[in-house]
C-alpha cells in the first residue's frame, strides 16, 4: 500500500482520544472502531455524524488491507469521496453530516476476494477547503467512478492538491 500519513494518524487519533471518532452506522450497525461486519449490510454508504454544528466536510473512505492485508500490491483502494457534507444538529449533541453535494467518488461497499482475511474500511473526515470545486474531481454526468481509478489510490497527492488540512475525526470496520 502507498504509505499515507493521514491514515496512520488516523488511527492513532482514534486509539488515544475517543473524541475523535466519528460516528458511522453502516445498516444496523453502529461502528466500534475495528467492529467486524457481514460485507452483505454494507453496501449502503454509512451515515456519519460528528460534534460539529457547523462548517462544510468531506468523507474519504478506503481499503487499506487491498487485495490481501499481506500483500497490498493494489491498494488502498478508494470506496467513496463525499464532499459537502453540513452538520444537522441532533438532541444528543452530535450533528448528522448530510451530503449537500454529489459524490466525486460513489461509494461502493466492500467485497474483498476469496480467501482473504478481512479488511479494514477507514473512513476519515476533514474540514472541505474553502472554494474546493466536486465537479473538478467528480467523473462527468455523474457517472460513477471506474475501479481502474480506485486502485493504488495516492489519498497523500489528493490531499494536497485539494490542500486538505488534518483529519479531524475518523473510524473504521473490518468486513469480509
Amino acid at each position: 500500500m502507498p504509505a499515507n500519513k493521514s491514515v496512520g494518524t488516523a488511527l492513532s487519533l482514534i486509539e488515544q482520544d475517543a473524541s475523535k471518532i466519528l460516528t458511522i452506522t453502516v445498516g444496523k450497525h453502529n461502528i466500534v472502531p475495528g467492529h467486524e461486519i457481514p460485507k452483505a449490510d454494507a453496501q449502503s454508504p454509512p451515515e456519519l455524524a460528528f460534534n460539529v454544528s457547523s462548517g462544510t466536510y468531506m468523507v474519504i473512505g478506503l481499503d487499506i488491507d487491498a487485495p490481501f492485508p499481506s500483500f497490498g500490491v493494489l491498494g488502498p483502494i478508494l470506496h467513496w469521496i463525499q464532499p459537502g457534507l453540513k452538520p444537522e444538529p441532533t438532541a444528543n449533541g452530535l450533528s448528522i453530516l448530510k451530503a449537500a453535494t454529489p459524490f466525486v467518488a460513489n461509494y461502493i461497499g466492500p467485497a474483498p476476494p476469496p480467501g482473504s482475511a478481512p479488511h479494514r474500511y477507514i473512513f476519515l473526515l476533514y474540514e472541505q477547503p474553502e472554494g474546493f470545486d466536486a465537479k473538478k474531481y467528480a467523473p462527468p454526468g455523474g457517472k460513477k467512478l471506474s475501479n481502474w481509478h480506485r486502485m493504488r489510490y495516492d489519498l497523500g497527492a489528493f490531499e494536497k492538491e485539494i490542500r486538505l488540512g488534518p483529519v479531524l475525526a475518523a473510524n473504521y470496520f473490518r468486513s469480509n
